[in-house]
Protein backbone atom coordinates (compact mmCIF):
# COMPACT_ATOMS: atom_id res chain seq x y z
CA UNK A 1 0.00 0.00 0.00
CA UNK A 2 1.69 3.52 -0.88
CA UNK A 3 1.06 6.24 1.09
CA UNK A 4 0.95 10.17 0.36
CA UNK A 5 4.45 10.46 1.33
CA UNK A 6 5.79 7.27 -0.53
CA UNK A 7 5.98 5.62 2.62
CA UNK A 8 4.96 1.76 2.05
CA UNK A 9 2.66 0.39 4.63
CA UNK A 10 1.68 -3.37 5.30
CA UNK A 11 -2.05 -4.03 5.49
CA UNK A 12 -1.26 -5.40 9.02
CA UNK A 13 0.58 -2.01 10.24
CA UNK A 14 -3.34 -0.61 8.77
CA UNK A 15 -5.16 -2.92 10.63
CA UNK A 16 -2.69 -1.69 14.21
CA UNK A 17 -3.57 1.70 13.46
CA UNK A 18 -7.13 0.89 13.48
CA UNK A 19 -7.22 -0.92 16.37
CA UNK A 20 -5.47 1.60 18.55
CA UNK A 21 -8.07 4.36 17.52
CA UNK A 22 -10.66 1.70 18.85
CA UNK A 23 -9.05 1.12 21.92
CA UNK A 24 -8.74 5.10 22.06
CA UNK A 25 -12.46 5.44 21.78
CA UNK A 26 -13.60 2.73 23.62
CA UNK A 27 -11.57 4.17 26.87
CA UNK A 28 -12.39 7.49 26.46
CA UNK A 29 -16.24 6.01 26.23
CA UNK A 30 -15.52 4.23 29.48
CA UNK A 31 -14.06 7.25 30.87
CA UNK A 32 -17.04 9.28 30.24
CA UNK A 33 -19.37 6.78 31.41
CA UNK A 34 -17.89 7.06 34.76
CA UNK A 35 -17.44 10.67 34.70
CA UNK A 36 -21.42 10.80 34.19
CA UNK A 37 -21.89 8.89 36.79
CA UNK A 38 -20.68 10.51 39.64
CA UNK A 39 -22.11 13.41 37.95
CA UNK A 40 -25.39 12.30 38.64
CA UNK A 41 -24.94 10.76 41.95
CA UNK A 42 -23.42 13.84 43.10
CA UNK A 43 -26.58 16.23 41.57
CA UNK A 44 -29.18 13.60 42.71
CA UNK A 45 -27.40 13.87 46.56
CA UNK A 46 -27.29 17.77 45.79
CA UNK A 47 -30.58 18.36 45.14
CA UNK A 48 -31.69 16.41 47.89
CA UNK A 49 -33.78 13.89 45.60
CA UNK A 50 -35.05 10.92 47.47
CA UNK A 51 -34.18 7.73 45.54
CA UNK A 52 -35.87 4.27 46.55
CA UNK A 53 -33.18 2.68 45.15
CA UNK A 54 -30.83 4.44 42.56
CA UNK A 55 -32.22 5.11 38.93
CA UNK A 56 -30.65 3.89 35.70
CA UNK A 57 -29.03 6.87 33.67
CA UNK A 58 -27.39 7.18 30.09
CA UNK A 59 -25.93 10.35 29.91
CA UNK A 60 -26.07 13.09 32.59
CA UNK A 61 -29.39 14.31 34.50
CA UNK A 62 -29.85 17.90 34.47
CA UNK A 63 -31.91 18.66 37.79
CA UNK A 64 -32.47 21.85 40.02
CA UNK A 65 -35.29 20.66 43.25
CA UNK A 66 -35.83 24.07 45.25
CA UNK A 67 -39.11 21.81 46.53
CA UNK A 68 -39.76 17.73 47.25
CA UNK A 69 -38.94 15.19 44.57
CA UNK A 70 -38.92 11.22 44.74
CA UNK A 71 -38.47 8.61 42.61
CA UNK A 72 -39.27 4.77 43.12
CA UNK A 73 -37.44 1.77 42.46
CA UNK A 74 -35.42 1.28 38.40
CA UNK A 75 -36.45 4.07 37.16
CA UNK A 76 -34.84 4.56 33.76
CA UNK A 77 -33.54 8.10 32.35
CA UNK A 78 -31.67 8.08 28.63
CA UNK A 79 -30.63 11.28 28.70
CA UNK A 80 -27.76 11.65 26.02
CA UNK A 81 -28.43 12.56 22.17
CA UNK A 82 -27.35 8.43 21.37
CA UNK A 83 -29.30 6.87 24.09
CA UNK A 84 -32.64 6.59 22.39
CA UNK A 85 -32.87 6.33 18.20
CA UNK A 86 -36.12 8.35 18.21
CA UNK A 87 -34.01 11.47 18.02
CA UNK A 88 -33.22 13.35 21.25
CA UNK A 89 -32.25 16.64 20.89
CA UNK A 90 -31.09 17.59 24.69
CA UNK A 91 -30.69 15.35 27.99
CA UNK A 92 -33.65 15.48 30.37
CA UNK A 93 -34.14 17.96 32.37
CA UNK A 94 -36.21 18.03 35.70
CA UNK A 95 -37.20 21.00 37.25
CA UNK A 96 -39.23 21.59 40.76
CA UNK A 97 -39.83 24.80 42.37
CA UNK A 98 -39.89 25.45 46.09
CA UNK A 99 -43.86 24.69 46.64
CA UNK A 100 -43.34 21.84 43.97
CA UNK A 101 -44.04 18.34 44.46
CA UNK A 102 -42.54 15.64 42.33
CA UNK A 103 -43.41 11.89 42.59
CA UNK A 104 -42.34 9.60 40.15
CA UNK A 105 -43.02 5.88 40.33
CA UNK A 106 -41.20 2.47 40.44
CA UNK A 107 -40.02 0.86 36.66
CA UNK A 108 -41.18 4.50 35.12
CA UNK A 109 -38.84 5.23 31.86
CA UNK A 110 -38.28 8.88 30.00
CA UNK A 111 -36.24 9.77 27.21
CA UNK A 112 -35.23 13.53 26.52
CA UNK A 113 -37.86 14.86 29.07
CA UNK A 114 -38.70 18.01 30.16
CA UNK A 115 -40.69 17.94 33.70
CA UNK A 116 -41.49 21.76 35.38
CA UNK A 117 -43.44 21.02 38.86
CA UNK A 118 -44.35 24.25 40.22
CA UNK A 119 -47.68 22.51 41.74
CA UNK A 120 -47.51 19.06 42.14
CA UNK A 121 -46.92 16.26 39.79
CA UNK A 122 -47.46 12.38 40.28
CA UNK A 123 -46.31 10.02 37.88
CA UNK A 124 -47.57 6.15 38.49
CA UNK A 125 -45.59 3.32 38.12
CA UNK A 126 -44.33 1.74 34.71
CA UNK A 127 -45.12 4.91 32.60
CA UNK A 128 -43.00 5.42 29.63
CA UNK A 129 -42.48 8.42 28.02
CA UNK A 130 -41.16 8.38 24.54
CA UNK A 131 -38.65 10.79 23.27
CA UNK A 132 -38.22 14.87 23.58
CA UNK A 133 -41.67 14.59 25.96
CA UNK A 134 -42.56 17.38 27.92
CA UNK A 135 -44.88 17.86 31.52
CA UNK A 136 -45.52 21.33 32.61
CA UNK A 137 -48.06 21.62 35.38
CA UNK A 138 -47.84 25.47 34.85
CA UNK A 139 -48.04 28.35 32.32
CA UNK A 140 -44.98 30.04 33.32
CA UNK A 141 -46.02 33.42 32.61
CA UNK A 142 -48.83 35.17 33.48
CA UNK A 143 -52.23 35.07 30.52
CA UNK A 144 -52.97 39.07 31.18
CA UNK A 145 -50.06 40.84 28.75
CA UNK A 146 -50.35 44.01 31.53
CA UNK A 147 -49.07 41.19 33.83
CA UNK A 148 -46.71 39.99 31.67
CA UNK A 149 -45.26 42.93 30.95
CA UNK A 150 -44.09 43.63 34.63
CA UNK A 151 -43.14 40.09 35.29
CA UNK A 152 -45.82 39.28 37.78
CA UNK A 153 -45.30 36.34 39.19
CA UNK A 154 -48.10 35.99 41.23
CA UNK A 155 -50.33 35.59 38.35
CA UNK A 156 -48.75 32.47 37.11
CA UNK A 157 -51.31 29.74 37.13
CA UNK A 158 -50.16 26.40 38.21
CA UNK A 159 -52.26 22.76 38.80
CA UNK A 160 -51.22 19.67 39.93
CA UNK A 161 -50.70 16.71 37.21
CA UNK A 162 -51.41 13.27 37.91
CA UNK A 163 -50.90 10.39 35.41
CA UNK A 164 -51.27 6.50 36.26
CA UNK A 165 -50.07 3.21 36.29
CA UNK A 166 -48.52 1.83 33.06
CA UNK A 167 -49.56 4.77 30.64
CA UNK A 168 -48.32 5.29 27.33
CA UNK A 169 -46.41 8.66 26.55
CA UNK A 170 -45.85 8.93 22.41
CA UNK A 171 -42.71 10.75 21.97
CA UNK A 172 -42.87 14.71 21.42
CA UNK A 173 -46.23 15.18 23.48
CA UNK A 174 -46.69 17.80 25.77
CA UNK A 175 -48.87 17.11 29.13
CA UNK A 176 -50.46 20.38 30.34
CA UNK A 177 -51.18 22.10 33.34
CA UNK A 178 -54.05 20.18 35.72
CA UNK A 179 -54.52 16.83 33.56
CA UNK A 180 -54.91 13.56 35.04
CA UNK A 181 -54.08 10.49 32.25
CA UNK A 182 -56.42 7.24 33.66
CA UNK A 183 -54.22 4.18 34.17
CA UNK A 184 -53.30 2.43 30.78
CA UNK A 185 -54.14 5.05 28.48
CA UNK A 186 -51.74 5.76 25.68
CA UNK A 187 -51.25 9.24 24.03
CA UNK A 188 -50.18 9.31 20.39
CA UNK A 189 -46.80 10.95 18.83
CA UNK A 190 -46.53 14.56 19.28
CA UNK A 191 -50.25 14.88 20.91
CA UNK A 192 -50.59 18.24 23.14
CA UNK A 193 -53.13 17.29 26.03
CA UNK A 194 -55.15 19.89 27.55
CA UNK A 195 -58.23 17.81 29.30
CA UNK A 196 -58.55 14.66 31.54
CA UNK A 197 -58.59 11.20 29.93
CA UNK A 198 -59.70 8.11 31.58
CA UNK A 199 -58.21 4.93 32.00
CA UNK A 200 -57.81 2.48 29.07
CA UNK A 201 -58.25 4.79 26.03
CA UNK A 202 -56.32 6.19 23.43
CA UNK A 203 -55.63 9.74 22.83
CA UNK A 204 -54.37 11.58 20.16
CA UNK A 205 -53.88 15.13 18.28
CA UNK A 206 -53.05 19.05 18.99
CA UNK A 207 -55.62 19.41 21.25
CA UNK A 208 -55.15 15.58 21.88
CA UNK A 209 -58.87 14.04 21.06
CA UNK A 210 -60.31 10.72 21.80
CA UNK A 211 -59.32 8.23 19.41
CA UNK A 212 -60.66 4.88 20.67
CA UNK A 213 -61.23 2.69 23.92
CA UNK A 214 -58.18 -0.18 24.61
CA UNK A 215 -59.69 -3.50 24.91
CA UNK A 216 -59.09 -5.27 27.89
CA UNK A 217 -58.42 -8.92 25.42
CA UNK A 218 -55.57 -6.75 23.08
Amino acid sequence: MQSITGKRFRLADVGDMLLHILRFIKNNLSITIVVNAVYNRATLSYQKVRCSSYPQIRGRLQVQNNGTMSLGDDVRFNSSLSSNFVGLYKSCTIAVTSKGRLQIGDGSGFSGVSIYCDAAITIGRYVNCGGNVSIWDTDFHPLNAEDRRVNDVTKIISVPIEIGDDVFIGANSIILKGVKIGARSIIGAGSVVTKHIPADEIWAGNPAKFIKNISTNS
